[in-house]
């Protein structure tokens, strides 16, 4: 998952300091590669970077290169790996990487990508080596991650991964606990006021739900993700409603399968179609028969990035 948040972030950051900065693009890659097209670092004028391509094996060189981009302050295309000029720097997985340094001039559209990622908008960076500016559009072609025309390199992103986790019970704070730790932002709707509390404390977006209906507080994009936790299950049938008319990409319930089976049941009295519950991920997770609220966290986690992936990754 290419989450660009943490890039910009530093971007906005630094040059709010007023530092010079260089955003990096990882264009292209021959053989295997730990990242793919499209992933990013950044680095300012005093030494400091964010973001990665390897395991550490050319991270310092990168940082190295775009400090003279930034003395130079012109952009250049740079390969790492194999076939590179670089002959002390080899990645171990024997493939090749070409990166695309671009010195940011203009601050403010680092401000405007920064507002664009915030808001969770599809976006398409134009980087262009010849004029040697970066500028930015609305939506992203779901086809590919990078493109070239003529002297334009095209990198689309689209928001990272969401979470929207609805329910009560230790396997709540579980997988806040474990998204926070993997970098996917997540919400938390509850009736249990004390894990609302909780997880508020942790800097997690938390809303107390006061009556078992759908709600406004409940409005997924289509990079979310809606888990549902629930033991009393009075609690979920018009929240899953909503969920599985809303344009989420993933929507998981835990449960056995009789549990679930009787679920369908008074789905179907709601209005619920077969296609809108067919939708639903149950028994929720890629280890079945997860018990314990950790592992059921882990589970639930993994399938949840594996959609994600599965619907959203991009061909090259």
């Amino acid at each position: 998952m290419n989450n660009i948040f943490p890039i910009f972030e530093f971007l906005q950051a630094k040059a709010a300091a007023k530092q010079k900065i260089v955003l990096i693009t990882l264009t292209a890659v021959t053989g295997a590669s730990t990242r793919n097209p499209g992933a990013h670092m950044a680095v300012a004028e005093d030494g400091s970077s964010t973001g990665s391509f390897s395991g550490g094996c050319v991270e310092a060189a990168v940082v190295a290169e775009a400090l003279d981009v930034i003395n130079a302050g012109k952009p250049c295309e740079i390969r790492f790996g194999a076939d590179s000029p670089y002959l002390d720097i080899r990645l171990p997985c024997g493939g090749g990487i070409d990166l695309l340094f671009m010195p940011v001039a203009d601050r403010g559209i680092v401000s405007d990508i920064f507002g664009r990622i915030e808001r969770r908008e599809p976006l398409t960076l134009i980087l262009d080596h010849q004029d040697a500016r970066i500028r930015c559009e609305a939506g992203a072609d779901h086809r590919m991650s990078v493109e070239r025309q003529g002297s334009r390199i095209l990198v689309h992103h689209i928001p990272a991964a969401r979470l929207n986790i609805l329910g009560h019970g230790p396997s709540v704070e579980s997988l806040v606990r474990q998204s926070v730790s993997y970098g996917i932002d997540c919400s938390v709707l509850s009736p249990d006021a004390d894990i609302v509390d909780r997880t508020a404390a942790l800097g997690i977006s938390a809303e107390l739900l006061k009556t078992p209906q759908a709600t406004a507080l409940l409005d997924p994009d289509p990079w979310t993700a809606c888990i549902f936790y629930f033991h009393d299950h009075d609690w979920e049938a018009a929240l899953m409603k909503q969920a599985l008319s809303s344009p989420a990409f993933y929507v998981g319930a835990m449960g056995s399968r009789k549990t679930h089976a009787l679920r369908l049941q008074y789905l179907a009295e709601l209005g619920v179609s077969a296609e809108e519950s067919d939708r639903m991920v149950a028994p929720i997770g890629l280890i079945p028969s997860t018990r314990d609220p950790a592992t059921l966290a882990l589970s639930t986690l993994a399938q949840v990035v594996e959609n994600y992936h599965r619907h959203f990754g991009f061909r090259t």
